[in-house]
């Protein structure tokens, strides 16, 4: 396996952890919002193989306690449980960002206990699903698998919305509050515009209405927090 990016170094991506974060290439969606486009249009070039990562984390056992793997969409890449597999092995501590479209895959790397945490993106309430991810259409029954996979694993995990002030309303959470109910933790992302981002002319919510969102999300979650906004 090829990597498109490493971070050596995190306290923010894995919670509890002292980590690194891999960048793993492709993606199934095209949200206009995405900070890592490089990696879903293939542009971005890789940076090391799996022999050269695996080398750099037995020089990093001791200093750090964590792998996460992001991308992209890493779930893409079928070959990536046999790399977990070896990560964990090493005494690593594993997880996993996803936008849930490959609920197999999911599914295989929780029976076999491979990861310690996940990340799962909920883009939008249904009726805006597609476009959210700039797509003319899809089918929603993978998310719909992911979450319930998620839910019922055991492991510690998050879902998070990235949210955009053109693409979201109130409504829109209560939407997505039914669809992830009962779930014990809940981000709200607020977007922030960068030069990677393809498509230009994004905003992130006001506080106020970020705070609106948050409330609503409440009624559904244990905990809904706001990430990412002072």
């Amino acid at each position: 396996m090829k990597l498109y990016g490493l971070q050596k170094m995190t306290l923010l991506d894995f919670p509890g952890h002292v980590a690194c974060t891999v960048f793993l290439n492709g993606c199934d969606f095209r949200c206009p919002f995405c900070h890592n486009f490089e990696l879903v249009d293939g542009t971005a070039q890789p940076v090391m193989d799996e022999e050269d990562f695996l080398a750099f984390l037995k020089k990093r056992q001791g200093l750090l306690d964590g792998v996460a793997f992001t991308g992209g969409e890493p779930c893409l890449h079928t070959s990536l449980p046999a790399l977990m597999r070896k990560i964990r092995e090493m005494g690593f501590a594993v997880k996993l960002d996803t936008n849930g479209y490959h609920p197999d895959l999911l599914e295989a790397i929780l029976k076999e206990g491979l990861i310690d945490y996940a990340a799962m993106d909920i883009k939008n309430s249904p009726a805006k699903y597609a476009v959210t991810c700039g797509l003319k259409e899809m089918d929603l029954t993978p998310v719909y698998r992911s979450i319930e996979l998620l839910m019922n694993s055991g492991i510690d995990f998050e879902f998070r919305t990235t949210v955009i002030e053109e693409f979201h309303e109130a409504q829109d959470f209560e939407e997505i509050g039914k669809m992830i109910r009962g779930c014990r933790r809940y981000f709200l992302q607020a977007f922030t515009d960068r030069d990677t981002v393809p498509f230009g002319g994004l905003h992130a919510p006001s506080k106020e209405a970020m705070e609106e969102y948050a409330r609503i999300m409440k009624k559904y979650t244990a905990d809904a927090q706001i990430r990412g906004m002072d």
